[in-house]
């Protein structure tokens, strides 16, 4: 779910998966933020940076990742999903933008997309 007040997507992973960089980019911070890890990465060329939690960082400030490197693993601890998640974000300075504008049109087009349980 993206929009006002949920600043980012939620994405189903269980705790030690791989995260994965969305793109080529220098990370611009892996550490800790309110008790939870994060990782922020600058995508090249761009004046993007997206932003992953809770991630147990593998990478340093500083690092150049390519396209799908891992930057960390999924943490239990921190999520704020029911299940485990990974919440994904996107942003142009200080602004908000949805991230899934990243992904290529024909992957989005194959249907509504469930990033949480749906629960009656």
């Amino acid at each position: 779910m993206y929009g006002p007040g949920h600043r980012g997507v939620d994405l189903a992973a269980p705790a030690g998966a791989p995260v994965r960089a969305v793109a080529a980019g220098r990370v611009t911070f892996a550490g800790r933020v309110a008790g939870r890890g994060v990782v922020s990465v600058g995508l090249a060329g761009t004046d993007l940076r997206t932003t992953y939690e809770p991630v147990r960082p593998s990478v340093r400030t500083g690092d150049a990742v390519a396209a799908g490197a891992v930057v960390g693993t999924v943490e239990a601890a921190g999520s704020h999903c029911s299940a485990v998640c990974v919440h994904w974000g996107l942003l142009r300075g200080g602004t908000y933008l949805n991230p899934l504008a990243l992904l290529p049109p024909w992957l989005l087009a194959r249907g509504p997309s469930r990033l949480l349980p749906v629960t009656p």
